[in-house]
């Protein structure tokens, strides 16, 4: 394994493991995920305009996500706090966490980051490379499947400890810089909501929304928590989730792992574009033209697959 620096992703050489769509599940009979109400709530994120902290979007985005949750969960928390970036000195970030079932000694951590890149560095065009990035895919998606799954759990309880994390500041590093990747969860990782906080393990979202998107088994998931990328993959639905190694991705999941708790990442990696991501990764193509209810349903689905399993 070659391990690309930064965010980006390597490709495996790994020729033993097995490149079948995982199609099947083992939790059949809970509920079905709703993909069109996860493209809905995707598609409102957007409304607001690319959510790059210190904007207007950015603060009327928050504000949204908080009632939004409010509606599902039985307790919302808005986590504020300041970080360092790499290049933009001191900013404030807003992690927002929505709890279900407080009292439950059992819990599963869920996360996606909702802000989006300040700079479209990846675009085919220069001229674009100092503007903000829509988001669709990279932030909006993995909140949206989030969104979707605390209402349906709300109509459909269960029993369950659930703690959704919607991180801030993911997206502002640089590929040379490893820490200035995942700031909001890293000042999560340092100031947890809960003292001594620990939940079974933690599925991360990224990217969950493209048409053609493919989930690997990431490598840094299975290094920290191998066992619960079994989990995961075994109670996957649809054909986006391939039963193969992928590339290793600094994303919000390694500082989780780094904070001793188990996090698995499902993020969409390519091998045949130049970043090891999607076409539209960090561009001005990252609109909802590019996202798909399938995708979101399939993603949602295995979360609620899992769910199932770990109530059984």
């Amino acid at each position: 394994m070659v391990t690309a620096c930064g965010h980006g992703a390597a490709t495996s050489t790994d020729n033993e493991t097995s490149t079948e769509a995982v199609a099947t599940t083992t939790a059949s009979e809970c509920q079905a995920f709703d993909g069109n109400g996860a493209l809905d709530l995707t598609r409102q994120q957007c409304n607001f305009g690319p959510r790059v902290p210190g904007t207007q979007a950015h603060a009327k985005c928050a504000d949204w996500l908080i009632s939004t949750l409010k509606q599902s969960c039985d307790t919302v928390i808005l986590q504020t706090g300041t970080v360092q970036t790499a290049t933009e000195g001191k900013i404030g970030i807003k992690n927002i966490i929505g709890v279900i079932n407080p009292d439950a000694s059992q819990r599963l951590l869920l996360l996606a980051h909702w802000d989006t890149r300040p700079w479209a560095d990846n675009d085919p065009d220069p001229a674009n490379h100092s503007k903000p990035v829509m988001g669709a895919n990279d932030g909006a998606s993995g909140v949206g499947v989030l969104l979707q799954l605390a209402r349906q759990l709300k109509a459909d309880s269960t029993t369950l400890g659930i703690d959704i994390l919607l991180v801030d500041a993911e997206d502002m590093g640089e590929d040379d810089n490893e820490d200035s990747w995942g700031l909001g969860t890293q000042y999560w990782v340092q100031h947890p909501h809960v003292q001594g906080y620990r939940p079974l393990f933690g599925i991360l979202l990224d990217m969950v929304g493209a048409q053609n998107a493919t989930f690997t088994r990431e490598y840094y998931s299975m290094q920290y928590a191998g066992g619960f990328v079994d989990l995961v993959w075994n109670n996957a639905a649809g054909n986006h989730f391939i039963n193969a190694q992928g590339g290793a991705v600094t994303d919000d999941h390694v500082f989780v792992n780094r904070g001793g708790i188990p996090c698995v990442d499902i993020i969409d990696m390519r091998t045949d574009t130049g970043t090891g991501f999607c076409p539209e990764w960090h561009t001005l193509s990252d609109t909802m033209d590019g996202i798909s209810a399938t995708t979101l349903g399939e993603v949602g689905q295995t979360l609620l697959n899992v769910i199932s399993s770990l109530e059984q």
